[in-house]
């Protein structure tokens, strides 16, 4: 199921909001009142919403840092405690500079850079990277998180597979380089969050996926990290120089020159 680059809004939206006109220039969108998309990115309580127009009482999809989980999520986030954080390297006096090259909803970028880590999301799906984009700018305004947020994370439109397009983009190469693939889920597990079948509905299970670990590798200093679902194989089939073991998945664990 497909989106088509349109976002709806009403006529007054249209006309007068410069930063709804500027959100669909950055992404190529059209502002439009009306669509018939099953999929549609709707402006709305001046945010950027996801919906599934057919599933009537599902709320929209959303990135939002400044919401009382994230702010909860934030709060309780530390060194010891997240096994990402372990992943990517980061120690007491160490904070690696990460690109987070399947960036989707953005929440283990974030949680990275809460941390204290230099964060880049990278997406390549226009509508993803429209949402990440007005998340961000949301919580750029912040006066709580705003500060932080603007030094630590940034966000780049493009495909993770085109090593020699991103590098340019970056002020340095990346110490740690963080693969998060989307994969088809077992027909027999738990049913997936309401928000996350709208996700899934949009941009489907990276069939290229396996391309991204050679493209990581050019662009990684120190390691390349993959998390995976606890019963996936690694990623193109390549076995990891070691695994971290969190509840529900697994950190595959790359190292560059070993």
């Amino acid at each position: 199921m497909t989106t088509s680059l349109i976002i709806k809004a009403s006529e007054t939206e249209i006309e007068m909001n410069e930063y709804l006109k500027q959100l669909s220039v950055e992404f190529g969108f059209k502002l439009v009142t009306k669509s018939d998309s099953p999929l549609q990115l709707i402006w709305q309580d001046g945010q950027l919403q996801l919906f599934q127009i057919e599933q009537k009482n599902q709320g929209g999809v959303r990135v939002d840092f400044c919401s009382s989980q994230s702010e909860y999520r934030r709060n309780q986030a530390s060194i010891k405690k997240e096994v990402i954080a372990r992943a990517v390297g980061i120690k007491a006096n160490y904070r690696p500079n990460v690109l987070d090259a399947t960036a989707g909803l953005g929440r283990d970028g974030f949680v990275l850079a809460a941390l204290g880590c230099n964060v880049t999301w990278l997406e390549r799906h226009p509508c993803v990277a429209a949402l990440l984009f007005d998340g961000l700018y949301r919580a750029q305004q912040d006066p709580n998180i705003g500060d932080w947020v603007s030094q630590r994370l940034k966000l780049i439109h493009s495909s993770a597979l085109t090593s020699e397009d991103i590098l340019p983009q970056l002020a340095q190469k990346p110490d740690v380089v963080y693969l998060d693939p989307m994969y088809p889920h077992k027909k027999k597990s738990a049913a997936v969050k309401k928000e996350m079948k709208v996700f899934q509905s949009l941009v489907g299970a990276d069939l290229d996926a396996d391309g991204l670990l050679a493209s990581a590798r050019k662009m990684a200093v120190k390691r390349v990290v993959v998390k995976r679902p606890d019963y996936a194989k690694p990623l193109n089939g390549e076995k990891p120089n070691f695994t971290i073991d969190s509840k529900k998945h697994r950190f595959d664990i790359y190292l560059i020159n070993e």
